[in-house]
């Protein structure tokens, strides 16, 4: 792989390329590194973490972001429009065109899709503590979530936004970066990163065996209307928990941040180079 990327870049005209392989931790650190050396294009190579990652340490930087979409979904690169055939992505980073798009913050977090606490957290939790015991990650995804349906429970929080605060209790809040499609093909796309809002999703009250007929709903109809599913789009808005730290999954990466979670949408903060 990583002489196919050295090659494409010369084939595609590039200039110098430093190319190195590090672990998602370090990312920021080698982001960091390269903007010290006088870089302005960092490009990320790999999933949803990593294009994560490398795009928050460049936020508020004199640098714009590549991206070579490497993983398994890679949501951000089909939404920001960046072709997900490795060729044409490493010709787009060469001869694409910046444009500036929004990223989210919550406690000094940035994050380019989503968070979320809630069922989608303790899955992620539970996946991590069985791949650390050598399981395959989809094996250990599919456990994790046996488990974690098992041990269904509500989540009892505040939430405030646009001068109002409401007491839910519900399984998951979800919170994107910008306007989610909900339901049909488009179900998790994005048509738009920079809006300026946060799109907040929640199932106050809703019981194990709704939730169940709401993923159904999401695949084949339209999950906005259900009763019991709600969303709404802000600019920025305060979940107060019941302890005192929160376990948070941002784009896919599972972090521990004090209570309460402030998200805020910082508009048109990442450069990005797309085709």
């Amino acid at each position: 792989m990583v002489e196919h990327v050295t090659d494409g870049f010369r084939r595609a005209g590039a200039g110098e390329v430093d190319l190195r392989i590090v672990e998602g931790p370090l990312a920021g650190t080698a982001v960091s590194e390269a903007l010290a050396r006088g870089s302005t294009i960092l490009v990320a190579g790999g999933g949803d973490g990593t294009v994560s990652s490398v795009a928050s340490a460049i936020v508020g930087r004199d640098a714009a972001l590549g991206i070579l979409p490497l993983g398994t979904l890679n949501h951000f690169a089909k939404d920001v429009g960046v072709p997900l055939d490795l060729d044409e992505a490493i010709r787009t980073v060469v001869a694409g065109r910046i444009v500036r798009v929004d990223v989210a913050d919550v406690n000094g977090h940035s994050f380019v899709n989503n968070a979320s606490i809630g069922m989608y957290a303790s899955l992620i939790a539970e996946r991590q503590a069985m791949q650390r015991l050598g399981r395959r990650k989809w094996f250990a995804h599919g456990l994790a979530a046996a488990r974690v349906w098992r041990r269904y429970h509500r989540l009892h929080v505040v939430l405030g936004a646009d001068g109002r605060e409401r007491a839910v209790r519900t399984p998951f809040v979800f919170i994107g970066n910008n306007e989610y499609q909900l339901s049909g093909l488009e179900l998790g796309g994005r048509t738009a990163l920079d809006a300026g809002r946060l799109h907040v999703c929640m199932a106050p009250g809703m019981s194990r065996r709704r939730v169940a007929h709401m993923i159904l709903v999401a695949i084949f109809g339209d999950i906005c209307r259900l009763e019991g599913f709600e969303s709404f789009t802000t600019s920025q808005v305060v979940v107060h928990g019941g302890t005192p730290r929160m376990r948070v999954s941002l784009d896919g990466e599972l972090i521990t941040l004090d209570n309460p979670l402030e998200f805020r949408i910082r508009p048109r903060a990442l450069p990005v180079i797309v085709s």
